[in-house]
């Protein structure tokens, strides 16, 4: 059977931890990584309740959007609900595990899965990050019988498995040309090519991929056991570029452009929200911004990006203002734009453990905003 660190390694891979904000506190919660799991509970948030549904419906597990741990706790007593929460978990032999901003910041995750539910299409990443790119080169020898078997090929592949030359949707990518170089064995080495003190001149190939820089331990253990010479010559350099497939937010159309009015209807619909906090506009809206939970910090990225409205929660009064006239602002709420994280979660773990066990959606309620309408 699957265990709670099998669960981590597959959320971890479509939604790495090192992509978390700096303030944020993903990963498992609490629990035993090598528990064998019985049934997963997702929910977006876990309280003493949602634990409680959790040990009724058989589920050891409980997957949610948001930590229960923030900040470092420094007893449990049970002052509050966070550690009545955790005491609940551990008392009953269940694990928390929370995905985050990490699932906020990947393609598949949380606005990716907002702008499908509201219909968008052509979708992009808002606000993309930069500096959690590198470019490796390495030098691969190139005579005509290394060509032959595959040398450069094989570094290629290894790289590749190892999570370097992806580019977009475009994977395997590498530059190549040719060069040469010069080297001397020392005394007691055993070189690939040449003799050990005499000097050597080898044609070679320079071989450039992009990686992630979380993966940056693995693609160089990679690179040294596909590689044909005992001291592998590299560079790393850690790149500015943006990563167009990982930042926060999401952008894209409408099939076909609505009125205001209209707009804030199909919102209503598609999320379930019996209220929309809204901007004054009146042209049409067809490009549409959105961002999960607390998105205020990204008005600024949706009117560059030439939104005519942007959907995200918790934006206070005066961050309305950020609107400048030039789109709608639309609060439709923190859980409501969220609530969708669970089918996110669903997804993953069916299409990753299949059937093995069940994974159930909480029935419990979360959110601690009421509406009077």
């Amino acid at each position: 059977m699957p265990t709670v660190r099998d669960l981590a390694r597959l959320i971890e891979a479509a939604a790495p931890l090192p992509y978390q904000e700096s303030y944020d506190n993903a990963g498992l919660q609490c629990g035993d990584p090598n528990a064998e799991i019985q049934a997963v509970l997702v929910a977006l948030d876990c309280t003493p309740a949602v634990v409680a549904e959790a040990v009724r419906r058989g589920c050891n597990v409980v997957l949610v959007h948001h930590p229960v741990v923030f900040r470092p706790l420094k007893r449990l007593t049970g002052a509050n609900d966070v550690e009545r929460t955790l005491i609940a978990a551990l008392k009953n032999d269940v694990a928390i595990y929370a995905a985050h901003t990490n699932l906020d910041n990947v393609r598949g995750g949380v606005n990716d899965k907002l702008a499908q539910k509201l219909g968008l299409l052509n979708v992009k990443t808002l606000a993309p990050l930069s500096g959690i790119l590198a470019r490796l080169s390495t030098y691969v020898p190139d005579r005509p019988s290394d060509q032959k078997t595959g040398l450069a090929d094989r570094v290629l592949q290894a790289l590749y498995a190892a999570g370097a030359g992806q580019i977009g949707a475009y994977r395997d990518c590498s530059f190549q040309h040719t060069g040469t170089g010069s080297f001397t064995p020392d005394a007691g080495t055993r070189p690939a090519i040449g003799t050990p003190q005499q000097p050597e001149i080898v044609p070679e190939r320079r071989l450039e991929v992009l990686l992630p820089l979380h993966r940056q331990a693995a693609v160089l253990q990679a690179l040294r056991t596909a590689h044909p010479y005992e001291e592998v010559a590299y560079e790393l350099v850690k790149l500015e570029n943006q990563d167009q497939n990982i930042g926060a937010g999401a952008v894209g159309e409408l099939p076909a452009a609505l009125e205001p009015a209209a707009f804030r209807a199909l919102l209503k619909e598609r999320l379930n929200v019996p209220v929309v906090r809204y901007t004054a506009f009146e042209r049409p809206i067809h490009r549409v911004a959105v961002c999960g939970g607390a998105g205020a910090f990204l008005i600024g990225n949706a009117r560059a990006a030439g939104a005519d409205a942007y959907v995200t929660g918790d934006v206070k009064y005066h961050e309305f203002f950020g609107a400048e006239g030039q789109l709608m602002l639309c609060d439709v709420g923190h859980f409501e734009s969220e609530q969708y994280t669970n089918e996110v979660f669903w997804d993953l773990l069916t299409a990753g453990f299949g059937r093995t066990f069940a994974v159930l959606f909480a029935e419990t309620p979360t959110n601690p905003v009421q509406y009077d309408c």
